[in-house]
């Protein structure tokens, strides 16, 4: 998969590419949202065309891990998908989400048009406000030029590999976390 097959918004979607840590701690959190349409992990904000995880792992491609969302902003927000955003990682420590370390995990909103600027800014002073972290937030705001989907075997990895440590020692609480604060926002779980 390459950049150009990412399918292009329609006029009743509108994208958000936001990093937090590992993509497939993100991944997991926004495929459960209503109004997402989908989700797709990947690469964004280096100056490497068409990296692999490879190479994103060295953190010398300028890279972070990434995911792509497409959702509905009839259904949802852009600013509440920076809230949820917000609520899930810690975007007071730089470089780093937990166990995950290096400019690859780093918090960063990756805004397409001035108006996505200007929301992800005003929901930093929000939150900075409001006092809910302890620390200063240190997400990055930056413009977006490309996004490069993962490799297939990194999508839905929440989901295809709920047995692996990872998922059960630092998804899956992440996910519990979010189910509960935002029960409101979630969409019917499949079949």
């Amino acid at each position: 998969m390459s950049a150009k097959d990412v399918a292009a918004p329609s006029p009743r979607t509108a994208e958000a590419t936001l990093g937090g840590g590992c993509f497939w701690c993100v991944e997991a959190v926004f495929q459960q949202l209503r109004g997402v349409q989908e989700v797709v992990p990947g690469y964004s904000g280096g100056n490497v065309p068409d990296p692999s995880y490879e190479q994103v792992c060295t953190g010398r491609t300028g890279h972070a891990e990434v995911v792509n969302v497409r959702f509905d902003p009839a259904k949802i927000s852009y600013a509440d998908l920076l809230r949820i955003f917000f609520a899930v990682h810690d975007p007071t420590t730089l470089n780093r989400q937990g166990p995950d370390t290096g400019t690859q995990y780093r918090s960063v909103i990756f805004v397409r048009d001035e108006e996505q600027r200007r929301t992800a800014e005003e929901i930093i002073r929000e939150l900075e406000g409001a006092g809910i972290f302890r620390g200063r937030i240190v997400t990055q705001v930056e413009p977006f030029r490309a996004f490069y989907p993962a490799e297939d075997y990194h999508r839905n990895y929440f989901r295809d590999h709920p047995e692996k440590a990872y998922c059960q020692m630092v998804i899956e609480p992440k996910v519990a976390k979010f189910r509960k604060q935002f029960e409101d926002r979630l969409s019917p779980l499949p079949a």
